[in-house]
């Protein structure tokens, strides 16, 4: 058995840019459940900075809803909802910038 293995360079760096454009499943829909509800009581930007507290509790709120519409487990959830919450607070943050 030979010790050595063939690699395709060209396939192995389309597959790292597919797996990098990847948006895990409910991304949208969180972020679209965050707007919605959480964001409006309490907004996620404060004064030019971030809230971390706001954007915890928007998407641990997020994150119950999510789990229980796609049966995911608790830190799948936590992770779309969070990446979503982010995202929101970071364009947030650029609107209020310019």
């Amino acid at each position: 058995m030979s010790a050595t293995r063939s690699l395709h360079w060209s396939l192995a760096m389309k597959e790292i840019a597919a797996t990098r454009t990847h948006r895990p499943a409910g991304l949208l829909a969180a972020q679209g459940l965050i707007r919605a509800t959480s964001a409006k009581r309490r907004p996620l930007v404060v004064a030019g900075a971030y809230d971390r507290a706001a954007i915890m509790s928007a998407a641990i709120a997020a994150a119950r809803v999510h789990q229980t519409r796609t049966g995911s487990t608790w830190g799948e959830a936590l992770s779309v909802t969070l990446k979503a919450t982010w995202a929101l607070a970071k364009a947030a943050r650029a609107a209020t910038a310019h």
